[in-house]
């Protein structure tokens, strides 16, 4: 069935001297992917692997038989050309970092219309700003709800953060218990817009260790999830 929807470059694997795989969050039907055959190798062809980069947002026509198999693409545009994105060194450490938690989190394929809205809302924000050091780990905390783990703060006064659980409380827990200075760092983000990032600010270290106490906390709530390979690299950029 040919299909036009609006949809988010999430990933994209060589395959071959000539074909990419290509896998994508798409507005209809979730996330798919899709053979592109002989791209790497045509310059006639409608479609460029410059339209494949990651968290790039194309329109598209695509031949989706939803039969478990790799779908082919007819056409695709890119409707939000990126300013920014994937020339700025920072950011495209980010958009490496964050597609990958993408890729590593979102499997579904079934339309999510808020999700979408989401994510593509989240990299405009992204490529239009100056400031956003903190960026990823709103961006991860706000992703968790959309994913159906968000953390309850509803006792956010409470000193110690169950990773399991997802709740903050008074006893600690040897096992599944997080506390000092990232617990109190990640309580700042909670009812923030992106639009107040430059109220937080956090030191380096404190960032690095907000990151990873997210990092863990999607690791117990996300089926499969595995570190990003590109947290090294992003860790030294922004520290």
């Amino acid at each position: 069935m040919l299909v036009a929807t609006k949809a988010l470059v999430i990933s994209s694997l060589r395959y071959s001297e000539a074909d990419l795989i290509v896998s994508c969050y798409t507005e209809t039907d979730g996330m798919k992917s899709y053979m592109l055959r002989n791209i790497l190798k045509s310059k006639k062809g409608k479609l460029r692997t410059s339209l494949f980069q990651p968290l790039t947002q194309l329109e598209m026509v695509a031949n989706h038989k939803n039969k478990g198999a790799l779908e082919y693409v007819r056409e695709a545009k890119i409707i939000h050309p990126y300013q920014s994105l994937h020339s700025d060194v920072y950011k495209s450490s980010l958009v490496l970092f964050l597609s990958e938690i993408l890729k590593n989190t979102i499997k579904e394929e079934e339309a999510n219309a808020q999700l979408f809205r989401f994510l593509t809302y989240s990299f405009q924000w992204l490529d239009i700003h100056e400031t956003y050091a903190d960026f990823h780990i709103l961006f991860l905390l706000k992703l968790s709800r959309y994913l159906g783990f968000y953390p309850d703060a509803s006792h956010e006064e409470r000193p110690y953060f169950n990773l399991q659980e997802g709740t903050f409380q008074n006893h600690f827990d040897n096992h599944f218990s997080a506390e000092g200075d990232e617990v109190e760092a990640l309580k700042r983000f909670f009812n923030k817009d992106f639009n107040n990032l430059t109220e937080i600010r956090l030191p380096k270290k404190t960032r690095t260790a907000t990151l990873n106490l997210m990092l863990t906390y999607y690791q117990y709530h996300s089926q499969g999830f595995k570190t990003p390979k590109s947290l090294a690299v992003l860790q030294q950029l922004f520290n």
